[in-house]
């Protein structure tokens, strides 16, 4: 094979550049949001790295309320890939096809997030930062790129839901005694309360006798579920 080709093969997929990390309570993957925006009290901060931390890279950005966030699903990355997927919500039994859910298990592990921007601040040894409001991204995910979110182009109020729709009303009761709540801030213990309503077991586990444990903000919330409610059982540091 001759170097021309060798070089064409090579440069016909993308290479993507990390350009920054976020830094959020989510130690690991349970219990995040199944999508951005439902959690509007999760707070995270985005720091970029040297290369990218540049004043004039934002210029413009805080006329924007929202952002678009494209990142790697960086425990999900895989050689391999399925043409369907078992979508939590619907059980983890039953298949549909990947593009037609937002699963981290595909052909390239990308995820779509769409973000508030809340603040734009200077940070010792950070440079300059993003702090966003109700991200889904595990703490120290790459981002690959940041776009401005355009409220008269991407958003489409009427349009369809697909199974996804189906589920989306799914809630439990939340019994978070006041007495556990104080390891947290205010904030904290709001969006806990909808994280935990939003039921983060896999979808496969319903025993009501087992104590489920979440990573969130350096505690191990404990907690059981049963009869459609979830009960706070102890708070533990991690």
């Amino acid at each position: 094979m001759n170097e021309r080709k060798k070089d064409q093969e090579k440069n016909d997929g993308l290479y993507l550049k990390r350009i920054a990390r976020i830094r959020s309570d989510f130690p690991t993957k349970f219990g995040i949001p199944r999508q951005s925006g439902l959690v509007p009290e999760l707070r995270a901060k985005i720091v970029f790295e040297p290369e990218y931390r540049r004043r004039e890279a934002l210029e413009g950005l805080e006329g924007y309320s929202h952002i678009w966030l494209i990142w790697e699903f960086s425990e999900a990355v895989r050689e391999g890939w399925s043409a369907t997927v078992r979508p939590p919500r619907l059980g983890g039994n039953t298949r549909r096809g990947v593009f037609a859910t937002r699963s981290p298990f595909r052909p390239n592990a990308l995820g779509l997030s769409c973000v508030e921007l809340a603040a734009i601040s200077e940070e010792p040894g950070e440079g300059m930062v993003l702090w966003v409001s109700g991200a889904d991204l595990m703490d120290g995910t790459p981002i690959y790129d940041i776009k401005p979110y355009l409220p008269f182009a991407d958003a489409y109020p009427q349009a369809w839901a697909g199974f996804a729709g189906e589920v989306e009303n799914y809630h439990l009761e939340v019994d978070f005694p006041r007495s556990l709540q104080s390891a947290f801030s205010g904030e904290q213990v709001q969006a806990l309360i909808k994280l935990l309503a939003a039921d983060p077991r896999p979808a496969y586990q319903r025993d009501p006798e087992r104590i489920y444990g979440m990573p969130f903000a350096g505690k191990d919330i404990r907690f059981r579920v049963a009869d459609g409610r979830l009960t706070v059982q102890e708070i533990m540091d991690l």
